[in-house]
């Protein structure tokens, strides 16, 4: 549970994990930070990768990468089915749960047909900890865009909406997402946000931003609110960097 037993969410522009040549992926500052988040010297992990489809060798490199740190580590498959008995009982005995990016319209239709969407309700407001990187950090929200449909990026409106606002994932490296964003916001479609670079975690507590922190030094994250008139008004936000 968090370190004061309040609903925690850390959403990652991208960025969670670092590539390494030796072990494939390293645990970046943001993954610390969501550790930190739990107040546990060793904390329960649970990680999710319905957005890839729960491929064995994304679940091998993530029981790597969080092996290296102190924890006791499980994941949560849907593929083929539920690798897990009781679900609901499981998610709500972590201390942390970490969704990895991908698609997240199919990580959506898949957690509401097995009920999840409900069960991570419950888990965020039992005080554990929820954090993901790119389509494990739209998930959270009321909408973003996304790729899941192809190359040309489209409004996402049905996120799980723990938290009412819009957000944007990858907000620096992808040229499309912020105008797409923008304009979403902008014309109503969906509603004001934050947005994060790369590198960029967005910490909320309960339904209230709190602060981004980074490790990436120039990264930044954003305000987005629309203006009334079909434009936006976006406002940098300094990150707290990270060690």
């Amino acid at each position: 549970m968090s370190t004061d037993g309040q609903p925690h969410i850390l959403a990652i522009g991208g960025g969670g994990f670092l590539p390494n040549s030796r072990y494939g992926l390293d645990p970046s500052p943001l993954l610390r930070y969501a550790f930190d988040l739990t107040g546990q010297d060793r904390p329960r992990v649970c990680f999710l990768a319905t957005a890839t489809g729960d491929p064995a060798e994304r679940l091998a490199l993530a029981y790597d990468a969080f092996g290296r740190m102190d924890a006791e580590v499980s994941h949560l498959a849907l593929f083929p089915m539920p690798n897990i008995e009781d679900v609901r009982g499981h998610l709500l005995a972590q201390d942390l749960v970490y969704v990895f990016g991908g698609s997240v319209v199919n990580l959506l239709a898949l957690w509401r047909a097995h009920g999840l969407a409900e069960v991570f309700e419950e888990v965020w407001r039992s005080g554990v900890v929820l954090a993901g990187q790119s389509a494990g950090a739209l998930c959270w929200h009321s909408g973003g865009n996304t790729d899941s449909f192809g190359p040309e990026l489209r409004p996402l409106k049905d996120g799980l909406g723990l938290l009412p606002y819009s957000c944007g994932v990858h907000y620096d490296s992808d040229p499309q997402r912020r105008p797409l964003l923008q304009a979403s916001v902008g014309s109503g479609e969906l509603p004001d946000g934050y947005a994060a670079d790369e590198g960029v975690g967005l910490h909320y507590v309960g339904t209230e931003f709190v602060q981004a922190v980074t490790y990436r030094p120039n990264a930044r994250a954003w305000r987005i609110e629309g203006d009334g008139s079909g434009g936006v008004k976006e406002t940098p936000i300094e990150p707290r960097q990270l060690k």
